[in-house]
This record gives C-alpha cells, sequence and structure tokens, in this order.
C-alpha cells in the first residue's frame, strides 16, 4: 500500500494535501503534480512512501531542475512508483548505455524474473544499489539535516513534517 503526500511552502505557511499516484506514469507526470501544487512557483515536497519499506522525496523550486532522495533504492526498485524515482542520472546509468542491453524482439538481454533485490539486478539488467540514493541534502535547509535524513525509520513523513513545521497541517490531511 502507497501513501503519497505534497508539502507546498507558502507565504502562510506550510499547506499539506494527500495526492492520488493513479495518472502518474513519469517522473514528469509527478513534478507536474507537484508543481501544480504551488501558485508561486513555491519550493513543494512531493513524499511518496510504500507501507514503510521506502520513501521517496521529489523536490520542485519553481523551475529548477527537481532534487530526488529516495531510502532504500532497491526496496524501490521493486515498486511501479518508486521506478519513477529512480531515474539513469540518480543511478548513475547512461541511458544511451541501455540501448545496448536491448535485443531485435525488444526484449532485453538477460532479463530476470522480475524477483530481484539488493545488488541484483533491476528490470533493465543493471545494479541497483541497497540503501539510501539521491540528494541527501534535500530536506537542508528547511530544518532536516542530512545525517536525521539518512537515520529516518517508522514514520518518516511524520518526522519530517515535524522538522519543516508542518505537522498540524499534515496532520489534517491523513
Amino acid at each position: 500500500m502507497y501513501f503519497a503526500a505534497l508539502l507546498a511552502r507558502t507565504e502562510d505557511g506550510w499547506e499539506a494535501s494527500d495526492t492520488e499516484l493513479d495518472d502518474v506514469e513519469s517522473l514528469a507526470d509527478l513534478m507536474d503534480l507537484a508543481r501544480g501544487a504551488s501558485t508561486d512557483d513555491d519550493t513543494v515536497i512531493a513524499y511518496i512512501e510504500q507501507e514503510d519499506a521506502w520513501f521517496g522525496l521529489l523536490r520542485v523550486d519553481g523551475e529548477e531542475d527537481p532534487r530526488i532522495f529516495v531510502s532504500d533504492a532497491a526496496a524501490a526498485a521493486r515498486s511501479s512508483y518508486g521506478e519513477i524515482l529512480l531515474t539513469d542520472e540518480l543511478l548513475g546509468r547512461d541511458p544511451d548505455d541501455l540501448d545496448d542491453l536491448v535485443d531485435l524482439d525488444g526484449t532485453e538481454d538477460g532479463e530476470p524474473d522480475g524477483d530481484f533485490g539488493a545488488d541484483t539486478p533491476g528490470a533493465d539488467g543493471d545494479t541497483v544499489p541497497p540503501g539510501p540514493i539521491g540528494d541527501t541534502l534535500v530536506l537542508d535547509d528547511l530544518g532536516m539535516a542530512e545525517k536525521e535524513l539518512l537515520a529516518l525509520e517508522g514514520d518518516a513523513l511524520g518526522a519530517i513534517a515535524d522538522a519543516l513545521g508542518c505537522v498540524d497541517v499534515l496532520e489534517a490531511v491523513r
């Protein structure tokens, strides 16, 4: 089961809303959803979690490039929403190199069964590292230091909301 929320910083403070990800199929869709939660190119944090197995953050600040953090890349790689956040850039892959892996029939050479975990090939044949990946300073200027972000377990969204000072706003939408 997934939970997703948008936290948007406005001039009046933080606004929170839970959100459905049914129509989100790509990182661009998620970025559009996040940017749509802001009226003045404010900071928006999209939060996605899967039953305490992993969580991911997408931060958009106006039209700047998004910043992404995923708590456990290997766990997220087994999830359709996690795969949205695990971009080639984040995983350190060159998208042009992936063309060499595809056979003429459209399947990938040595495709796995789909049951992969830490340090095993992902659906694209590349290894997905276990543990955190991405911008560990994604919330640093908002009140949550890198060390705190990396130590999050359990109710990560609650701890993030506490650091951002928006627990009451978040609890209203939970």
